[in-house]
């Protein structure tokens, strides 16, 4: 604010204050003899309070009627580009990917985490809810077509929408607000509506419109609150001052809701508020202690508390909202995931007993809980697998045992899992105990050993698995000492001995010193990407902590003490939801194929990849008129900055002019708001768009237009005459829309030619794709295939990558369909151009592979038995008026068709051969059911099922498929068979050399034992072999008689017969090597049951055997009554 002990002009009659100020604040002039040009003295009075010279009364209220009409034409203009043709693209495109899907998520009230605040995503569901959206579309990726499931888009992309069309009105008040001329103001509101960049983000489902219009507000709130503050004391606390002063604080609120860069105009506020505040602390002749403290309290309410509470209750809305579980409640603590439906848990047993059946949660990650499952490292120790596992599950339960088990009256050790279910005092387990964990489940007990993890493969991180069987004793391996952290356990009892959910503690390996870890590293697909567990020697203290959730115990009855999980309230889980926001935020440092660094963002240097499709595409970029002037303006106050201060060092009394001391102020605050919304990114390593450089763009626009209105309409050349600054007005902002409109294509997604775009592409970093376009405008409009080149075609990239949920359950099985058939499914086919749709149809046909059509009864019959392959087909009619569909001939040229002479239905494409008109894009298609919600420990139980090869993403063959090789090949083919299959009757005497290997190289104490288990396992082997051969033959004999049996089919039963008689092979030989090492001190034991396990393998491998036989027995009879 500048000083002046100048008067200012005396304002106007309309801006007189209706009512006299108080006496507290009333302005005493004085007066000073000044010498004019004729040497005489000329009393002039001087303005001696905290107000500015040179200022009126600009509030926004009080502007004529001419502006409100240019009010109303911005509006309208601006509602006209923004929502031409908002319905384009009709998919989804770039970060709707997330800010749609999450307006899902809101709709079934599903927990999710985001690093952005609620207000945007809460407004553009609301948006959606209204026009009937019921949550039921995923948005789960770029191109996925809106039109067919009925999403209402256009009514989501409206709030954006809306936010930018507002834009340009607040721009135009911002500007008279700051004291520019109207046709400045025009100018500075048209180029809002006429920035490619700001339009192109207007017409999305994002969240950068409205964080624009919030950012706009709060500029609007205070720079006409500043033009009130300088009109001095006697507008001090009036109706308007209070009012701008508090919208000030609304837009602060707001802003702040949709994304924290708000807190960057908070900063813009904030600097500019203090500087006030020194000014009004000057003025001691105006301003007493008690009226500065008024002047600091209202300020303190309406920029602090109330932004703070606004902020608050969206945050508030979002926790009504959000209810249910979702793949967000990971990156939350187990207190706050315990306030969402079905995650509550009930009251359990306060203290921890030997024998108690318990749950073991890690405290840093919350990856989840303790985990153990029936499945072996590949590499390591081979042992049995322990994880981190995020949801509940049995195989969770660990049963804490002590070191040795607990004696009887008579003396004498009590075995078994419910040793401690009786005993006469309660066995409290206490701070240095040793324990064993048994997993109940596998009937193993956790273990650790000097042997790399899998993962991580560091010399002071230890294996943990689980090892043992049921009845075995264990080693000294299996012993943990717990230590209880006082620090972090609650006061009280929970410090001396194990509590539930109060004592956490630490698990220290006996043997080896290392203390049981975890830390967010997912293991590979074989742990079914759960969480790594080590035992680590000096890792960090917050990954090395644990505590018991669930404890149950038979001597813990109804009545003993209970706990639960404290409720952390709105305050808690509002503090603790910023904390991971902030932590998750800071996280997103990988590098994006469409990021950009600050430095690049003034020159306008690349822009981000929207979307491409159908030779179309939308590209974010500004306008670079627009953006190049306002970097220009920004440099050239730069500049006069510091000429300013050489100049006020060498004694120039340049600020004693008031229209000098104006330009640095106004201009100078729009500076500092562009360097307070850009410069913090320079210290940000997180992913970076050309879109965060937009509230900086606006300063910078609004520091143009102050530089332009001051040039040509207030320095004392131009004051007098108005066409300086019109015509450089019309001028300027003729230039703008041309070049709006040159690169509009990109903003829109129109047609557009490589022509047209290569002579804008100025520079190779602009890296939008000329060659996506067609060669002239009639391409678009006799084009109605959907078919694309794939050179023509532009990638777009995946979003920006946020953060991986830590617990998100595994995903839902994919249809089976090779990648080509998903790629067809998820392109919509184009409307041609100039047409509507009216009408769409959806059928379900079941056909054979000669194309004939099936009823439902054979359809129902052959269920089961062969399998079905599901293709789309798309038919464009394109009806004039008259209800006559005009069909596009082979030249382009349309012809029409009365409809009387239409067929009832065009000729099926595999029966007579796909027409080349018809896009190969689904229109309709059969209905997948939704996906199946988690179950507790079914991803363990898939790993023990066999699958199919159709579920690692290979091709699945059908029945429709025509037989494309002769009788020969076919032969060829079955050959192939015969011989694979010999391989596995192979591998199968390869088994019983490696078992005899192995059981001699680990048990040389039972040689002779070790011999006649691999006598036995060649005996057994022998049988094996003879029935996979002769059930090769069988199979082969099958495949013969059947030679229309595609081939896909024959190498599908070849590859599973040679996995699952491999499979069981080896199987066999980890069997008998594990028991050979379990039964070191028992010999003939051993033998025997190593005997037993390889009979038992061999009767599996030659079922199994039989199972392929008769498999492809029943294959044939069912292609037999097709």
């Amino acid at each position: 604010m500048a000083r002046s002990g100048k008067k200012s002009p005396a304002p106007p009659p309309a801006y007189t204050p209706a009512y006299a100020p108080p006496p507290a604040y009333e302005a005493v002039p004085t007066s000073v003899a000044v010498k004019t040009k004729d040497n005489k003295n000329k009393a002039v009075k001087v303005k001696d309070d905290y107000g500015s010279e040179g200022v009126q009364d600009n509030d926004p209220f009080l502007l004529p009627g001419s502006d409100f009409t240019l009010l109303a034409i911005i509006t309208i203009l601006s509602a006209i580009v923004r929502l031409f043709r908002i319905y384009q693209p009709d998919s989804v495109v770039f970060d709707e990917v997330h800010f749609g899907g999450f307006a899902s998520k809101y709709i079934k009230g599903k927990f999710f985490m985001d690093v952005h605040p609620p207000l945007a995503k809460l407004m553009i569901t609301l948006f959606g809810w209204l026009a009937g959206f019921d949550g039921s579309f995923d948005f789960k990726e770029i191109g996925k077509d809106y039109i067919e499931p009925g999403v209402p888009y256009v009514a989501m992309r409206m709030f954006p929408a809306i936010c930018g069309i507002l834009l340009a009105p607040t721009m135009f008040l911002t500007l008279k607000a700051a004291g520019c001329r109207s046709t400045t103001a025009f100018m500075g509101a048209c180029l809002i509506i006429f920035e490619n960049g700001l339009l192109t983000q207007a017409r999305l489902i994002l969240l950068d419109s409205p964080l624009m219009i919030g950012t706009a507000l709060t500029a609007l709130g205070f720079t006409a609150f500043t033009n009130q503050q300088e009109l001095g004391p006697s507008k001090a606390f009036t109706p308007s001052w209070w009012f701008w002063l508090a919208i000030t604080g609304l837009g602060l609120g707001i802003t702040a809701s949709i994304k924290w860069v708000g807190l960057f105009t908070i900063a813009w506020v904030g600097s500019l508020t203090l500087v006030q505040l020194w000014v009004v602390l000057g003025d001691y002749k105006h301003v007493s202690p008690r009226a500065f403290t008024k002047h600091f309290m209202a300020r303190a309410f309406c920029l602090i508390v109330v932004p703070l509470t606004f902020y608050m209750a969206m945050f508030g809305i979002h926790f009504l909202c959000l209810t249910n579980p979702g793949d967000g409640d990971g990156f939350m603590s187990s207190e706050f995931q315990s306030t969402l439906n079905s995650k509550g848990m009930q009251d359990v047993p306060a203290d921890v007993l030997l024998g108690s059946r318990v749950t073991i949660r890690h405290v840093n990650t919350q990856g989840g809980y303790l985990h153990s499952h029936p499945l072996m490292y590949p590499t390591g120790s081979k042992q049995q697998q322990i994880t981190l596992y995020p949801h509940k599950d049995d195989n969770n339960i660990w049963l804490l045992e002590n070191q040795t088990q607990p004696l009887g009256i008579d003396g004498q050790p009590i075995n078994g899992t419910g040793a401690w279910n009786n005993l006469p005092e309660l066995p409290y387990i206490k701070d240095g105990m040793i324990l064993r964990l048994y997993h109940l489940p596998t009937h193993r007990r956790l273990h650790s050993h000097d042997v790399r993890p899998p993962v991580t493969e560091a010399d002071w991180q230890n294996e943990v698995s689980a090892y043992g069987y049921e009845g075995f004793d264990g080693d000294a391996n299996d012993f943990f000492r717990v230590e209880i952290v006082k620090k972090k356990s609650k006061s009280g009892v929970a410090q001396e001995r194990l509590r539930t959910i109060d004592t956490k503690f630490k698990l220290v390996h006996i043997m080896t010193g290392c203390v049981l870890f975890s830390h967010r590293v997912k293991l590979p697909d074989w742990a079914s990407e759960q969480q790594e567990v080590t035992c680590a020697k000096g890792g960090s203290l917050p990954n090395s902590l644990w505590y018991i959730e669930s404890n149950d115990h038979p001597q813990l009855g109804a009545d003993a003490e209970k706990v639960n999980y404290r409720n952390p309230g709105f305050f808690g889980k509002f503090w603790e939801l910023q904390k991971v926001m902030w932590k998750t935020n800071a996280g997103l440092v990988e590098s994006h194929a469409w990021d950009s660094r600050p430095e690049a963002w003034p020159i306008l240097r690349r822009g981000i990849n929207f979307w491409g499709r159908h030779h179309r595409q939308v590209y974010l970029m500004g306008n670079p008129v627009i953006w190049w002037s306002a970097t220009a303006a920004v440099v050239i106050y730069v500049l006069f900055k510091g000429i300013a201060i050489l100049r006020w060092q060498r004694s120039c009394n340049d600020y004693a002019n008031p229209i000098f001391k104006r330009f640095d102020y106004e201009v100078g605050t729009s500076v500092l708001g562009w360097a307070l919304h850009y410069f913090p990114f320079y210290l940000m390593q997180r992913q970076l768009f050309l879109h965060h450089y937009f509230p900086a763009l606006y300063f910078a626009i609004i520091a143009f237009c102050q530089v332009f209105d001051f040039v040509t309409a207030r320095i004392s050349l131009v004051k007098d005459k108005v066409i300086f600054n019109r015509l450089g007005a019309v001028v300027f902002l003729a230039l703008s829309v041309v070049v709006f409109w040159l690169f509009s294509p990109l903003a829109y997604g129109n047609p557009w030619t490589k022509a047209e775009c290569k002579r804008v592409k100025l520079f190779t970093t602009w890296d939008f794709d000329c060659n996506t376009f067609m060669d002239s405008y009639d391409d678009y409009y006799y084009d109605v295939s959907n078919t694309t080149p794939a050179s023509s075609q532009t990638q777009v990239s995946s979003t920006p990558q946020r953060p991986a949920v830590a617990n998100a359950p595994p995903q839902a099985q994919k249809p089976i369909a090779n990648q080509e058939q998903q790629v067809a499914n998820q392109e919509p086919s184009p409307n041609p151009v100039g047409q509507r749709v009216i009408s769409r149809e959806e059928k379900v046909e079941y056909r054979d592979q000669d194309g004939n059509l099936l009823n439902e009864e054979q359809v129902e019959a052959l269920k089961g038995k062969v399998e079905f392959k599901t293709k789309y087909e798309t038919r464009t009619r394109v009806i004039d008026a008259n209800g006559n569909e005009i069909q596009i001939g082979g030249s382009g040229a349309p012809k029409i068709i009365p409809k009387a002479s239409l067929a009832v239905a065009p000729p099926h494409p595999d029966v007579q051969g796909a027409d080349q008109e018809t896009p190969n894009v689904p229109v309709a298609e059969e209905a997948v059911a939704d996906a199946k919600k988690s179950v507790d420990g079914e991803k363990e139980a898939e790993e023990k099922i066999a699958k199919p090869a159709s579920e690692s993403n290979e091709a699945t063959a059908s029945e429709d498929i025509e037989m494309t090789e002769e009788a020969k090949a076919a032969q060829e083919k079955i050959q192939k068979i015969v011989e694979r299959i010999q391989k596995v009757a192979g591998n199968v005497d390869d088994l019983k050399n490696n078992v005899a290997d192995k059981a001699g190289d680990k048990v040389e104490q039972v040689q002779e034992k070790a011999e006649q288990v691999v006598d036995k396992a060649q005996e057994a082997a022998e049988p094996v072999k003879a029935k996979a051969e002769e059930a090769a033959e069988k199979v082969a004999e099958k495949i013969e008689s059947a030679t229309e049996q595609p081939k896909e089919k024959i190498e599908s039963i070849v590859d599973n017969t040679k996995e699952q008689a491999a499979g069981k092979a080896e199987q066999v030989q980890e069997k008998v090597v594990e028991k050979a090492e379990q039964v070191q001190e028992k010999a003939q034991e051993a033998g025997e049951k190593a005997k037993e396990v390889v009979l038992e393998k061999a009767d599996q491998v030659e079922k199994k055997a039989e199972e392929v036989g008769e498999k492809a027995h029943e294959k044939t009879e069912a292609k037999d009554e097709l």
